[in-house]
């Protein structure tokens, strides 16, 4: 098909999308217990947007034109990369699977995506309705199934020419493994992180306070670039940690489908028992329990937004990616001691800095080894922004056209000239 054909029939796509809301919204929901308005709001229209920007790209792939030191002239063609494995996570299902999809299919690409086992239904709905939007038979195909199994037949297939992976690092691993030793297919990971929030002593403390709880606390902190950890400079620190707490104990943790709930349940119990084994780890190694710290409810897999305060670097808990609602205070006093402290970590997906020295945001956004800055917000994605790790949090970009360009082959072509009066 035409890049201009499949365009078109992404927008047909992103219609039916538009059309079923609710049941999608409701689908991830009952998967990965996260709020079913946010999914209303955001992670549903937030596919349909994804899928209208990269069919806008698909009649737009160019090469470039090679100005040859030879008497030859040349010029790139960027090519569909051919079958390409989506492995996705359970804590943003809709939104991952059309990371990876929308550009995919916009590049030419056929593909298999394979969705996280605690939440395949979304994906499921999301095949279906390719097929009446006029995706091709054997274009986008899901297949359910474990990690172990599933995942693994995905990484090391012969004929698959591209894999996409978000999740642990650990798995990271696993996959490049599988690539390595199969068809040296390409890989391109997003293995979470441990992102620092940096706030400076002339920040307002309102609304850093705000950015910090919604920055670690939203989706139930599972979520990648979750600022985990809260490093304020030691002029407002007792005033930050004051009013974070004042924060996390009226944040409302309930049933998802409620509107009024701020937070849903921990996706599953093997989830739920690993984020209050790090709660306990942290009580353990000496951290100040805040507020938090425990199960909410007698049922079902709530946990308390939970703050740690004078975390050090070497405990557990500023050190390893919980996923989870529990947030690490940290106390730094100049700015060289505050970029040292955000970087003082194996991973780097994001980082955010509230100040209103130009200076200094400038400064520390140029020395954080992460792949996004957020500087006086957080979450400001868009998908015109590409987004992806340095370090241990990966290699690979998506958004953006670098997000298209991933699923894309350059190949040279080269022909003689003669009797040119111009090379």
């Amino acid at each position: 098909m035409s890049g201009y054909e499949r365009g078109r029939v992404m927008m047909k796509f992103a219609d039916l999308i538009e059309e079923h809301v609710e049941e999608l919204a409701a689908l991830d929901s009952i998967d990965a217990g996260k709020l079913f308005t946010m999914g209303k709001v955001l992670d549903i229209p937030g596919a349909s947007h994804c899928l209208r920007y990269y069919a806008g790209a698909a009649d737009k792939i160019h090469g470039e034109t090679l100005k040859l030191a030879r008497a030859m002239q040349g010029y790139t063609l960027r090519e569909p990369i051919g079958v390409v494995g989506h492995i996705i996570p359970w804590n943003y299902p809709t939104t991952m699977f059309f990371l990876k999809v929308a550009p995919a299919l916009a590049a030419g690409c056929t593909m298999v995506v394979k969705p996280a086992e605690q939440t395949p239904l979304s994906a499921l709905y999301y095949a279906h309705l390719s097929k009446l939007a006029g995706v091709p038979d054997g274009v986008l195909n899901v297949v359910n199934g474990y990690g172990e199994t599933a995942g693994a037949a995905v990484a090391s297939h012969m004929d698959i020419d591209k894999i996409s992976f978000t999740g642990s690092a650990e798995v990271g691993r696993l996959i490049m493994q599988a690539a390595a030793t199969s068809n040296l297919k390409p890989v391109s990971l997003e293995l979470g992180g441990k992102s620092p929030l940096i706030i400076f002593d002339d920040a307002d403390v309102d609304v850093a306070a705000a950015l910090a709880l919604q920055g670690c606390m939203f989706n139930k902190g599972e979520i990648c670039v979750a600022s985990t950890r809260i490093l304020v400079q030691e002029g407002i620190y007792d005033e930050v940690a004051k009013k974070l707490t004042e924060k996390a104990k009226s944040w409302v943790v309930g049933d998802p489908f409620d509107p009024k709930v701020q937070q849903g349940p921990q996706v599953d119990k093997k989830q739920f028992e690993r984020v209050l084994s790090y709660i306990k780890k942290g009580k353990e190694e000496g951290a100040e329990l805040l507020v938090g710290g425990d199960r909410h409810g007698e049922k079902g897999y709530y946990i308390c937004p939970t703050i740690f305060s004078d975390v050090k670097d070497d405990m557990q808990i500023a050190k390893d990616e919980i996923f989870g609602p529990v947030m690490s205070l940290m106390k730094f006093k100049t700015v060289e001691e505050g970029i040292q402290r955000a970087n003082a970590t194996r991973y780097g997906l994001a980082a955010g800095i509230v100040t209103k020295n130009i200076d200094i945001a400038n400064t520390v956004s140029r020395s954080i080894r992460a792949g996004t800055i957020w500087i006086n917000c957080y979450f400001g994605f868009d998908y015109d922004a590409p987004f992806g790790g340095y370090k241990m949090s990966g290699f690979g970009r998506e958004h953006g056209l670098d997000g298209l360009y991933m699923y894309t082959q350059v190949k040279s072509v080269v022909t003689p000239i003669y009797n040119s009066p111009w090379l």
